[in-house]
């Protein structure tokens, strides 16, 4: 299992931080922003496959902004498959 941090851009949230293990999710855990909506999506996602992660949750916007933290934790995923030893 490998342990990722990334620091969210345009968000409530400050960062967040996952496992993934054989393709899959794990361990999902945001710094501030809406802890009832950040610890549901952090249920929700744990043990599923990322890459259908990335799929449900990429392009959410969060009321005017471009980008949620859903999107983040999508985009944080994306770069987190793309290193070579995942």
């Amino acid at each position: 299992m490998k342990t990722f941090r990334y620091k969210t851009k345009n968000t409530c949230s400050t960062s967040l931080c996952f496992s993934l293990d054989d393709g899959k999710l794990y361990d999902v855990t945001f710094t501030d922003g809406c802890k009832g909506n950040l610890c549901a999506i952090s249920k929700l996602v744990n043990g599923m496959p990322a890459a259908k992660v990335v799929q449900l949750l990429k392009g959410n916007p969060c009321g005017k902004n471009t980008t949620s933290c859903a999107d983040q934790l999508a985009i944080a995923i994306e770069s987190a498959l793309s290193e070579k030893d995942v």
